[in-house]
């Protein structure tokens, strides 16, 4: 016999391409990206930061696409996402010669 999964613990992965970081402070940034994996829903959380080893727990707590507020990204879409938790300060603008970042992390599934 085969088990339902729980839908508590069911979660998909996402990504986020860091454009710009707009504003931050220890603990919350403002953050340009372009949605590479999605859905990425409110509340999304994000755990790791390409091409580094940096310990990461954002949680994503508000996007914003065209000056309105959604529930979530779809891939391909490029909106300011404001990230909260530990880690913050290790987001940095992409740059010619840096290139872009990418967090990668999960959201549950609705």
């Amino acid at each position: 016999m085969n088990e339902i999964p729980n839908p508590e613990t069911c979660h998909s992965g996402v990504e986020l391409q860091i454009e710009r970081v707009i504003v931050a402070s220890l603990e919350q940034a403002t953050v340009n990206v372009r949605c590479l994996r999605g859905p990425v829903r409110r509340g999304a959380r994000f755990n790791r930061l390409s091409g580094s080893a940096q310990a990461l727990d954002l949680t994503l707590t508000q996007a914003v696409v065209y000056g309105h507020r959604v529930p979530a990204l779809d891939t391909g879409l490029t909106a300011f996402v404001t990230l909260r938790g530990q880690g913050v300060q290790h987001l940095t603008s992409s740059t010619l010669a840096s290139g872009s970042q990418v967090i990668q992390g999960t959201n549950l599934l609705p």
